[in-house]
């Protein structure tokens, strides 16, 4: 799949839980698009923040089923990336949060 790398990577995901991996780990959580392969996050992580990948961990998280009035219905299902890097580099769109 050859997407652009603005598309690859659609938002990083700041909560405690990341912000704990980020500070003990150096790790790094973004939502990703549900194509992508974990080769095409690391490419898009290197070229977009200036950094090294170590390595990329993928999930998918399940959309819950909710109600909307009488009847259910389910949220999409999304992917989620944990993307380590070289110990000393960061990426700066979390150090702002």
């Amino acid at each position: 799949m050859s997407v652009n790398l603005y598309n690859v990577i659609r938002r990083p995901l700041v909560t405690e839980k990341s912000f704990t991996a980020q500070g003990e780990e150096n790790v790094y959580v973004f939502e990703v698009d549900r194509r992508a392969g974990k080769n095409e996050i690391r490419r898009a992580v290197e070229q977009l923040f200036d950094v090294q990948v170590v390595s990329v961990r993928t999930l998918i998280v399940r959309g819950k089923v909710k109600r909307f009035g009488r009847t259910l219905g389910k949220r999409p299902n999304w992917k989620k990336a944990y993307v380590q890097v070289v110990p000393g580099q960061t990426i700066p769109v979390f150090e702002g949060a």
